[in-house]
């Protein structure tokens, strides 16, 4: 294949790493380019598809891991995942057997249920175990008046 065609597979290859923009398709991009600049020195078509193959596994295997590190550094919890650990005020007794229980936390009421299906008595400190849907799983701190 000549270095156009090489050209045009990478083309296609970063159209489609443009549209999933998920760090999947710029690694074979890179293999196609690699193989363009070999095409440039020889015809023969057989070791342009190994340089292809080659650059792309070592590109993928070497450099997506750190492009990765750097590029999904960013992400934040989310409230739901930030509220495990929190300590919380009970606002209504959490009484999972009659189905109610509210707690504050962070300024936010939600929805509570206790951990070991015991009662909590209002004005408790609890701390979030999980969430489960819109409840929070808690249990009460103990040294909590």
């Amino acid at each position: 294949m000549n270095y156009i065609g090489w050209l045009i597979v990478f083309v296609i290859f970063a159209a489609l790493e443009l549209v999933s923009l998920g760090l999947t398709c710029i690694w074979f991009a890179v293999g196609a380019l690699a193989a363009c600049v070999t095409s440039l020195f020889t015809g023969n078509w057989i070791i342009q598809a190994i340089v292809f193959i080659v650059v792309t596994v070592v590109v993928l295997i070497f450099l997506r891991p750190i492009a990765m590190k750097y590029i999904n550094n960013k992400a934040e919890k989310t409230n739901v995942e930030s509220m495990e650990g929190k300590i919380g005020k009970v606002i209504s007794e959490i009484d999972n057997i009659n189905a109610k229980g509210m707690v504050q936390i962070d300024g936010m009421d939600w929805t509570a249920r206790s951990r070991e299906n015991e009662v909590i008595r209002e004005g408790a400190l609890v701390e979030v175990i999980s969430v489960e849907g819109v409840k929070v799983i808690v249990k009460e701190v103990k040294n909590s008046k």
